[in-house]
């Protein structure tokens, strides 16, 4: 008995020699990574400071707005999806925090035999049994902290989903208040070139302006009906987008009101150290780089031997009356002592694939921090640049439309051409056309500004994952 013992303990140590041999960690880390980060934006104006904790919803002065937010969050399906992502994560940090306890199982059992000769025989039994794995090298507490973080992971992709459900919402409100007055404008112009053509046509009768000056007249009435079709068809698809976003059905009955907001000068834009603590997608990541490490080291302790535990009692006889007679009870301890010896390479191969994971995730993290910088920096220089984009627009249009008014008395006195006319009008029509464009063009940059600086806004607190679980 003894030698065999002697020979179990040699081959268990020789294992040990050798997993210990294969096993080793390894740091995963994004630091030295990144490109060092400037202290201010290259492309920013103004303080850091305190506006970046303003409610950009409310800073846009559109309490119509603020309650289709309010809807989207409730009905919005991809917002449902990442909230069950996130409570699936949760129970899976469950899980594997649940490993660290004992399992305790209860048992009853009744067994009847029958034999070729002679009676037969019942037996009965009762018991206990409880089995505890111990966590001697900490691969248990490892897989378990990076469950916990693979859960925060999980619910800093809800804000980012309900920052992004937010940002997509005000852009397609925008959106759809520039598709009105889009189509109010081609409705202006059909106006216009059929006012235009009834002058014409007078001018005709009396003799004044040729046939073909009637006839460009209508060829110019037909383009623009043809134009306000195409814009009312716009104004359409808008509407179902949005609706969509909300979870209604896309009905286009959804109906703009009011104007683009008036925007404030920026400032309080923080800097681009300050962004990786804000934006929730580069938390995530960060969140599951961290994971990733622990993984790593829970995998490469696979290879060393460990040790459980596992006890039972029970009681049973014939009667059952036995399995309450203490008499009977039967106990066992044992304590078990496990180490790989060959397994054709597989705890060496799931390890190497947890590193790889976590090199790949190392990219990940840095691929997340550059994208948010460069988004921030595309959406603030892009902010100035769209203002003075607008002014000038404005100014274009407020000459086209002068010019325009021009036009049409010295058309009336027969000084101008048809030609002249038409071309004026179409001239004051995309100058207007372009600067309704433009400023929405504005305003969406800055809905793509806060997006970009993870600016808070009220909904998205009342919205927070832990309030669905009451963590």
């Amino acid at each position: 008995m003894a030698k065999r013992l002697l020979v179990i303990a040699t081959a268990l140590a020789t294992a040990s020699c050798s997993t210990m041999q294969a096993f080793e960690t390894r740091e995963f880390s994004a630091d030295g990574t990144l490109p060092p980060a400037p202290t201010s934006w290259s492309a920013g104006t103004g303080e850091a400071g305190a506006e970046l904790a303003r409610d950009w919803v409310a800073s846009l002065q559109d309490a119509r707005l603020t309650a289709l937010i309010d809807e989207a969050f409730a009905g919005n399906p991809s917002l449902a999806q990442s909230l069950a992502r996130y409570h699936g994560a949760r129970a899976a940090a469950r899980i594997d925090g649940a490993r660290f306890l004992p399992q305790l199982d209860g048992s009853a059992s009744y067994t009847r035999t029958e034999r070729n000769t002679g009676a037969g025989s019942d037996s009965v039994s009762l018991g206990l049994s409880a089995s505890w794995e111990t966590d001697l090298w900490g691969a248990l507490r490892d897989n378990s902290r990076a469950s916990g973080l693979n859960a925060e992971a999980a619910a800093e992709d809800v804000r980012a989903a309900q920052l992004s459900v937010a940002g997509l919402v005000a852009k397609g409100w925008f959106s759809l208040i520039e598709a009105r007055q889009q189509t109010e404008l081609a409705e202006r112009d059909v106006a216009t070139r059929q006012s235009s053509l009834d002058l014409t046509e007078r001018r005709f009768a009396r003799g004044l302006v040729r046939s073909s000056d009637v006839r460009t007249a209508r060829s110019a009435l037909a383009s623009s009906e043809a134009a306000l079709a195409s814009r009312q068809r716009a104004e359409a698809s808008s509407a179902r987008s949005l609706e969509t976003l909300l979870g209604r059905y896309p009905s286009a009955s959804l109906a703009p009101e009011g104007d683009f907001p008036e925007l404030a000068t920026l400032g309080g834009l923080g800097t681009p150290v300050d962004l990786l603590g804000r934006r929730p997608d580069v938390r995530a990541a960060r969140d599951r780089l961290d994971a990733a490490g622990l993984q790593s080291e829970a995998a490469a302790k696979a290879l060393i031997p460990s040790l459980s535990l596992r006890g039972s009692s029970g009681t049973g006889g014939v009667d059952v009356s036995d399995m309450f007679d203490l008499d009977t009870l039967v106990s066992s301890i044992t304590a078990s002592l496990v180490a790989p010896i060959f397994d054709g390479g597989t705890l060496l191969a799931q390890r190497d694939q947890v590193y790889a994971n976590a090199e790949g995730l190392v990219a990940s993290y840095v691929s997340t921090v550059l994208t948010a910088w460069q988004e921030s920096e595309n959406a603030i220089h892009a902010d100035a640049i769209l203002a003075q984009r607008v002014e000038n627009l404005r100014q274009a249009y407020e000459e086209a439309a002068a010019a325009e008014d021009l036009v049409v008395r010295e058309y009336a006195r027969g000084v101008s051409t048809i030609f002249e006319l038409l071309t004026a009008q179409s001239r004051r029509i995309s100058a207007e056309s372009q600067y309704i464009s433009a400023r929405r063009e504005r305003v969406t940059n800055r809905v793509d500004l806060y997006l970009a600086l993870a600016g808070d806004f009220s909904a998205a607190q009342s919205a927070d994952p832990a309030a669905h679980t009451g963590e």
